[in-house]
């Protein structure tokens, strides 16, 4: 499976963790580290409330997608 959201990438950018999120998020730290690694994702609702706690726009969350690979 491709990744989908570069969240670790951003969290390294700004120095805050993934158990900061979850513990700001009010998830479980194994859902967080689930989303940090690709193997699920947070809602559409969860990523604008994380991009609004990273201060960050939406879009610096998400991998650009590029359709001709994703075609292939």
């Amino acid at each position: 499976m491709a990744d989908i959201n570069r969240l670790k990438v951003v969290l390294v950018e700004q120095k805050k963790t993934s158990k900061w999120l979850a513990e700001t998020l009010g998830k479980d730290p194994a859902t967080v580290s689930k989303w940090c690694t690709n193997t699920s994702q947070p809602s559409i609702e969860t990523f604008l409330e994380i991009a609004r706690l990273l201060n960050v726009d939406i879009k610096d969350l998400l991998v650009p997608s590029d359709v001709n690979r994703l075609l292939k």
